[in-house]
């Protein structure tokens, strides 16, 4: 059986795919996370993951994006910096490269 991207079935059924996925990632993490106990260790870590993928996304970026992924990149840092806000930091990066991009063409 081939599903169709083109159709609208076919894109509903590969979105409604996704979403399930999805949820099924989410949810795995917390039934996963009922079998370990909440040490101050592991409260430490899962304090410091966020930090960690937002890190693990910038890092690409740094090193070979141009002016505009620069600009989005030094927002995201000074807005985290100042604010210790993970969700800001991402939407002040995401203003500065749409921003960069829209006054430089491109």
């Amino acid at each position: 059986m081939s599903i169709d991207p083109n159709t609208t079935a076919g894109f509903a059924l590969i979105v409604a795919a996704m979403a399930v996925a999805a949820y099924l990632t989410r949810i795995a993490g917390f039934f996963l996370m009922s079998f370990v106990s909440v040490t101050p260790r592991v409260e430490a870590w899962l304090k410091a993951l966020p930090l960690a993928i937002m890190g693990s996304i910038l890092a690409p970026i740094a090193l070979h994006g141009g002016p505009a992924e620069y600009a989005g990149f030094a927002a995201t840092v000074a807005v985290f910096l100042w604010r210790r806000n993970d969700i800001l930091a991402a939407v002040a990066g995401m203003a500065a490269v749409a921003a960069m991009r829209a006054a430089l063409g491109g």
